[in-house]
């Protein structure tokens, strides 16, 4: 069903107030003046279903000036060598940029979707997934819900550096990685500092998304640089860094939906290993759906040992099962729940573990 134009215009402006506020100032910008003008924002009522949102809009920015790199825009554009800020001529220059485009923009947007891979949420999940781990025996399948490339389930072959309040360090993953990932930890009232062991054991793993990223092939990998926002260049040299880590052993990807083809997905991984599912900022995108997954996600665990680690905003995923945690409530548009969800027969054990930053810079740990 298509969105209205009012309705895509509130949503650009909860984007550049909410979530690229204090992260993105050039999108932050690019957003609100977005929301303003009918044009520009009358681009997104060629989005499929629910796709109408401002990280689609800016995704598709992105690529047509990674087209077209000499453009006078792409000074505010670190991603394709850019420095400068934020300026009177930066709307006025986007607005022309995109119009004279449009046909192009529409045709991006009519048929892509946001595919973030954002590596760093790797050092969010890792200490629940190890968790899961050491409840499971030690070796653990691996299976992402949302996997875009896949790059989250190289997890076990990163190396992570944790900083703590007062100084304390806490490392783990292999000692030569290709990828290195530092995420702050800090505790909330109560809590402990985690256990993170050195090393975690995965057999086996596979991806689920609707439309999986095939990273051989160039334009594919460039839509996934795409949506990384454009100011945040270390961001996308993360990228590449891993996409070319997992080019050495890539993961089976497979094609399907979230919530229909979960147990098609899970029944590719060996039965004897217990098994993990991820999801990192998937479950706001499956809408009325969310129920139905958690209901397959139980059908699952009914035939198998399975785990549920989830990076997600609570009313997205924790809240169904865990309800009346208002301190877990996302009050700035940023802030998700890392949880862990194990069946016992119907009846879920669910733990809030940490409270996160969208990309991964920062993670609270909770009382459990």
């Amino acid at each position: 069903m298509p969105i209205g134009l009012d309705e895509i215009k509130s949503r650009l402006r909860k984007f550049a107030t909410a979530e690229a506020a204090g992260v993105s100032p050039l999108y932050e910008h690019l957003a609100a003046k977005a929301a303003e003008d009918d044009d520009v924002a009358g681009l997104l009522t060629d989005a499929r279903g629910g796709e109408a949102r401002g990280t689609l809009l800016m995704a598709t920015a992105h690529r047509l000036i990674q087209a077209d790199p000499i453009h006078p825009l792409s000074r505010y554009y670190p991603s394709v060598g850019g420095f400068d800020g934020v300026d009177s001529e930066t709307w006025p220059l986007f607005r022309s940029f995109l119009l004279e485009r449009a046909d192009k923009a529409r045709a991006i947007i009519s048929s892509r979707y946001t595919q973030t891979n954002e590596v760093r949420r790797a050092a969010l999940l890792y200490p629940a997934v190890a968790a899961a781990a050491k409840e499971a025996g030690g070796k653990i399948a691996l299976l992402e819900v949302g996997c875009s490339a896949g790059l989250l389930l190289g997890l076990d072959k990163y190396a992570y550096r944790y900083q703590c309040d007062g100084g304390e360090q806490l490392t783990a993953g292999p000692a030569k990685a290709a990828v290195g990932l530092h995420c702050a930890l800090d505790l909330a009232p109560g809590a402990v500092t985690p256990k993170v062991p050195k090393k975690l054991t995965v057999t086996a793993r596979a991806g689920l998304d609707r439309a999986p990223v095939d990273l051989t092939d160039e334009d594919e990998l460039a839509w996934l640089e795409a949506c990384v926002w454009a100011d945040q260049p270390d961001r996308i040299r993360l990228l590449r860094t891993a996409a070319a880590a997992q080019a050495k052993q890539r993961p089976e990807l497979i094609a399907g939906d979230a919530v229909d083809d979960l147990a098609a997905a899970a029944a590719t991984l060996p039965a004897d290993a217990p098994l993990v599912v991820l999801t990192s900022h998937v479950l706001a995108y499956l809408g009325e759906r969310r129920a139905e997954f958690l209901d397959r996600l139980r059908d699952l665990a009914g035939k198998r040992p399975l785990w549920w680690v989830s990076e997600e905003f609570y009313g997205s995923a924790l809240e169904p099962l865990l309800p009346g945690r208002a301190d877990l409530a996302d009050t700035n548009g940023g802030t998700a729940v890392l949880g862990l969800v194990r069946w016992e027969g119907d009846t879920p054990d669910v733990r809030a573990l940490a409270r996160t930053a969208p990309h991964g810079q920062r993670m609270t740990w909770l009382p459990i």
